[in-house]
């Protein structure tokens, strides 16, 4: 992940209005963390969670609390005991802005502290170029922001932008020259047109993120990723954090080797994509670019639609059961760039696909839909100048405080 500091505060200033030279503690971080894992926790609770002493646990939670990042819920009576009073994310506490840069489209949202879409602006172009999408933050930054009351827009965190790494290596197919995004330091260009901190990251691995922090992802502490755009890509979770590998290109489920119905060799990137789609509605006469213009509509694709998700069910097995060969996972999450009506055939044809194969010797995961569908790496971006300021990667240790 990369990061330039572009903000325009004063140094030592936060979003939320604190001056130090550090930010946040330690402590503050693992509190909101622990806060917005479990949704909403009394100071007790945080104490017994974090080992901290009540008195420290109180006052640092009250100064979360005067910062406006935690908010008070309804007392809880009933229990044995005092009345506790569970303490919140406040959804104002802080925002941020999350850029997509698609082949296809680019989309802009501003997301909350809890993880909801305030606002999304979208653009669709037959490619990329980097002056087009300079030109897209530029003008979004501001009509998003706009949209909040004036006392909470210091509240903005950063932008953080998920783009497919080396994107002009794919202009042939894409049809367009891209060679431009090879000299382009993306992080200096967008600081240049907008105020905030710039960071980036592989758009998969972020849509990845995106829903173990805010989706599906915290039921299962170990799970494969699936997020099916113009190309697919994905993403694997072990012990509740996205893991990178050596490389960082751990999770490039594109590159799987998938066997095709006519015994032909391929990869899953060739024949589980968006890619693939458009081009069989290219060659039945369609126009595909409602594909990018309406994300969230494709009524009436018909057969070319049924044959895709036919195939790419088919692929996706065999893909998850090769995974599960290598690690056990529990869980083989599905996503993509489409409507929720897609994604539940894609999994529902996926699950059958997988009831066809030879699965001796390994046990099948539980194949489920993600969540945030094509919104999904635009939030996955959003949540990494949250996670670089207020939160902690979930992997980090509850039981070592800073005392």
């Amino acid at each position: 992940m990369m990061v330039l500091n572009a903000n325009s505060q004063e140094p030592g200033a936060d979003p939320a209005g604190r001056k130090s030279s550090g930010g946040l503690t330690l402590n503050e971080r693992l509190m909101l963390s622990l806060v917005r894992r479990h949704g909403g926790l009394p100071k007790a609770e945080i104490a017994r969670m974090t080992g901290l002493s009540p008195q420290t646990a109180s006052v640092t939670m009250r100064r979360l609390e005067d910062d406006q990042l935690l908010v008070r819920g309804e007392r809880q009576r009933g229990r044995v005991g005092q009345p506790s009073t569970p303490l919140a994310l406040n959804p104002d506490g802080v925002f941020a802005l999350g850029l997509k840069v698609g082949r296809r489209s680019a989309e802009l949202l501003l997301l909350n502290f809890v993880g909801t879409v305030r606002q999304v602006l979208r653009e669709a172009y037959a490619w990329p170029s980097p002056e087009g999408i300079a030109r897209f933050v530029a003008q979004g930054v501001p009509a998003l922001t706009e949209t909040l009351a004036p006392d909470l827009r210091g509240r903005i965190a950063g932008l953080g932008v998920a783009i497919p790494f080396e994107l002009w290596l794919w202009g042939d197919i894409v049809g367009a020259d891209m060679q431009a995004w090879r000299d382009t330091d993306l992080v200096h260009l967008l600081a240049e047109v907008q105020p905030y901190p710039v960071f980036v990251e592989n758009d998969a691995t972020a849509a990845c993120g995106a829903e173990l922090t805010f989706g599906q992802g915290a039921d299962y502490p170990d799970f494969i990723y699936f997020f099916v755009g113009y190309f697919i890509g994905g993403g694997v979770v072990l012990n509740g954090t996205v893991y990178r590998g050596r490389t960082g290109n751990a999770g490039a489920v594109g590159s799987m080797p998938v066997r095709s119905p006519t015994q032909k060799w391929g990869q899953l990137i060739n024949v589980a994509s968006l890619f693939t789609l458009e081009q069989a509605l290219k060659a039945a006469g369609e126009d595909p670019s409602r594909l990018w213009r309406t994300p969230d509509d494709w009524d009436d694709l018909g057969s070319v639609l049924d044959a895709w998700i036919a195939m790419a069910a088919d692929n996706l097995a065999q893909a998850i059961a090769a995974a599960c060969s290598v690690i056990d996972f529990s869980a083989a999450i599905l996503d993509g760039a489409f409507p929720v009506a897609v994604r539940e055939r894609l999994v529902a044809a996926t699950r059958a696909a997988m009831g066809r194969l030879d699965l001796q010797g390994i046990v099948a995961p539980q194949i489920v839909e993600g969540t945030a569908g094509s919104m999904a790496r635009a939030i996955g971006g959003a949540s990494l100048p949250l996670f670089d300021s207020y939160l902690l990667d979930p992997k980090v240790t509850l039981k070592e405080p800073v005392r």
